[in-house]
C-alpha cells in the first residue's frame, strides 16, 4: 500500500472526481508555487469507487475557491493545523469567473481585444451555464 505522509500545516482538496486532478493543478497555478504539492491520483473510495487526492503544503492564500468551486464544486477543501483537519470548507458555483475560460464566439469582443478579461457570470445554476460578459455566449460545462 503507498504511504503519503501526514501535513502539518496546509489544504488537502479531497473527493476530486478520479482524473481530474492535473487539470485543478495547473488551474490554481500550483506549478508556480514553491511548495510541496502530492497529487494522488486513483485512491479508493467508499462514497465514489475512485477519486483523487492533492496535499498542498501552507495556507489557503495559495487557492481560488472561486476557480476550484467551478471546476467542481463538489470537492471537500480540508485545512489542516497541527496535523489535524480543523475546518472543511464546501464550495460553490461562483457567480463570477475571470479567465478561466474563454469565449468561443470570434465576433466576441475578447476575440479582438486580447487584453481584455474573459469574464463570464453564472446565469443557471441548475445547468451550471455560465454566459460572456461582452457577448452573452453560453458556456455550459
Amino acid at each position: 500500500m503507498l504511504n503519503i505522509s501526514g501535513l502539518k500545516e496546509g489544504i488537502v482538496l479531497d473527493h476530486i472526481e478520479a482524473g481530474k486532478s492535473l487539470e485543478i493543478y495547473y488551474n490554481l497555478g500550483l506549478d508556480k508555487l514553491d511548495c510541496q504539492v502530492a497529487i494522488i491520483k486513483n485512491a479508493r473510495s467508499s462514497k465514489m469507487g475512485r477519486k483523487d487526492i492533492i496535499k498542498i503544503e501552507g495556507g489557503l492564500d495559495h487557492i481560488d475557491l472561486d476557480i476550484l468551486g467551478f471546476i467542481d464544486h463538489t470537492i471537500t477543501v480540508n485545512i489542516v493545523r497541527d496535523n489535524a483537519i480543523v475546518e472543511k470548507k464546501t464550495l460553490c458555483l461562483p457567480k463570477k469567473i475571470t479567465n478561466v475560460i474563454h469565449c468561443k464566439n470570434p465576433r466576441c469582443i475578447t476575440s479582438i481585444e486580447q487584453e481584455l478579461p474573459h469574464t463570464f457570470y453564472l446565469t443557471d445554476e441548475e445547468s451550471e451555464t455560465y454566459r460572456c460578459r461582452y457577448c452573452e455566449e453560453k458556456y455550459t460545462k
